[in-house]
C-alpha cells in the first residue's frame, strides 16, 4: 500500500496580514517606551549640562573676581567682550564655553544641549547692576563696590503672564535677585515655541530682552506650553563662595 499524499498548505493573504498587523503593534509597543526613555535621558542630560555650567561660573569667578559676559551670536563661544566689562548681549547671550573651558560644545564653539541644533545652544544672561560691576575686574568690581551694595536683579517668575519688562506679575516671582540664569529652549528649540511663559525667555521666536524670565514645570497647560529647562545663580551662593576664597571682604 502507498503512502497517503501529504497535503500541502499555503499562508493566506489574511493570515499573512493578521500577522504583519500583530507584529506592527508588538513593534509600536515597544518604540513609544524607548521613544519616552530617549527623551527622558536627553533631559536629565540637559539638566545635569546646566548644573556644570552653573559651577564652571563660579568656578570663574572664584578665579577672576568677577562673571564672565555672555557670549554673542558670533563670537565663537568667547564672552563678549573679552576681558569682561560692559556686556554687549547680558541678557540674550549665550554661554561663553570657549572662555569657561566646556567640553560639550557644537563646532562653533558654543555649549549646546543634548537636542543637537544650532538652535539648541545653551542661553545665559547675567546681571548688569551696578554698571556693570558683577562681569566687570579691577575698578568697579564687585570688591570694589562692596557686598553691601551689590544688587543684582534679573527676575524668574513663574509665569510670563502679567510679568512687564521690569517684574514678574504679582505672586509669581521665584527669584527677585538672581546673578545669572542659564536656560536650554529643549526639543522645540527651532522656534522656541509661542506661548507667553516661553517668549519671556530669549529664543529664536522671541527678541525679549529684558532682565525678566520663567521658570516652571515642563508641559502644557491650559494657557501656555512650556519645553524650557532654566536654573539661575543665587547671589548668596555666589558671594559665600567669594568670601571664603577672599575675593569679597
Amino acid at each position: 500500500m502507498s503512502r497517503p499524499a501529504l497535503r500541502q498548505r499555503g499562508v493566506s493573504l489574511v493570515e499573512l496580514a493578521v500577522g504583519l498587523l500583530v507584529l506592527s503593534l508588538v513593534i509600536g509597543g515597544l518604540l513609544i517606551p524607548l521613544a519616552t526613555q530617549v527623551e527622558q535621558n536627553r533631559l536629565n542630560q540637559a539638566q545635569r549640562q546646566l548644573e556644570e555650567v552653573r559651577e564652571s561660573l563660579v568656578g570663574f569667578a572664584l578665579a577672576n573676581g568677577r562673571l564672565p559676559c555672555p557670549a554673542s551670536p558670533a563670537s565663537g563661544g568667547v564672552e563678549s567682550p573679552p576681558g569682561g566689562g560692559v556686556c554687549t548681549h547680558p541678557n540674550t547671550g549665550f554661554v561663553p564655553a570657549v572662555t569657561l573651558g566646556l567640553s560639550t560644545i557644537d563646532e562653533q564653539g558654543y555649549a549646546i544641549d543634548p537636542w543637537g541644533l544650532a538652535q539648541n545652544r545653551i542661553r545665559y544672561a547675567v546681571t548688569a547692576s551696578n554698571g556693570s560691576a558683577f562681569t566687570t575686574g579691577g575698578a568697579g568690581s564687585m570688591r570694589v563696590v562692596g557686598l553691601s551694595a551689590l544688587a543684582p536683579a534679573l527676575r524668574v517668575c513663574s509665569t510670563g503672564a502679567g510679568a512687564t519688562a521690569t517684574d514678574c506679575a504679582s505672586g509669581t516671582t521665584l527669584a527677585s535677585n538672581a546673578v545669572a540664569v542659564i536656560w536650554s529652549l529643549g526639543p522645540n528649540a527651532a522656534t522656541g515655541g509661542t506661548s507667553v511663559d516661553e517668549a519671556q525667555n530669549p529664543n529664536p521666536n522671541s527678541a525679549n530682552a529684558d532682565a525678566v524670565f520663567v521658570s516652571r514645570v515642563r508641559g502644557s497647560t491650559a494657557v501656555a506650553e512650556f519645553d524650557d529647562l532654566v536654573t539661575w545663580l543665587s547671589p548668596n551662593v555666589l558671594y559665600a563662595r567669594l568670601v571664603a576664597a577672599g575675593q569679597l571682604p
